[in-house]
């Protein structure tokens, strides 16, 4: 209201209408992935919780950056978007270069934790997606490229007739 001051949680709803990739609340809030079949969206936190709720899984995944500048970093945020996997990471290296290292790592972490459904499975067949990508190195926004200027032959509608769950 006019003439009071701002307080604390104000300022903290303030925070909350901004959508970094990261968050910080009592948790980390990871930015996910917006939309896609069931495989494809489970796949990205399933990759985050391997990687981060394992001790020897984060450590082995901060081994993989620790030596990265915070330029390199910057870069690679950068170019992925618009480069994919080819994004550079420093040193010569691609991120197709580590993409089935940390997906590794991450299906890992996932075995470590044992949580499992009602059949006896664990999480790590979340991770098949993920590992389908790092093992061609042809993310999919590429593959609907692929498809886009092939079979498609630039008919945008099929991406609709095809792709849609």
């Amino acid at each position: 209201l006019p003439g009071e001051k701002p307080t604390e949680k104000d300022w903290e709803d303030h925070l909350s209408t901004a959508f970094p990739e990261v968050r910080m609340k009592s948790f980390l809030e990871m930015r996910g992935a917006d939309g896609g079949p069931w495989n494809r969206i489970c796949a990205l936190p399933a990759l985050w919780v391997g990687l981060l709720y394992d001790q020897g899984a984060l450590d082995a995944a901060w081994d993989v950056v620790k030596d990265w500048t915070m330029e390199e970093r910057q870069v690679l945020r950068d170019s992925v978007p618009k480069l994919g996997l080819d994004a550079p990471i420093g040193g010569g290296r691609k991120l197709r270069d580590i993409a089935s290292e940390v997906v590794a790592i991450a299906r890992s972490g996932l075995a470590s934790r044992a949580r499992l459904n009602g059949a006896g499975d664990n999480e790590t067949g979340y991770l098949g997606f993920l590992e389908e990508v790092a093992a061609s190195g042809k993310t999919n926004a590429e593959r609907l490229l692929d498809r886009y200027h092939g079979t498609w032959a630039g008919d945008l509608s099929r991406v609709y007739a095809e792709e849609s769950f």
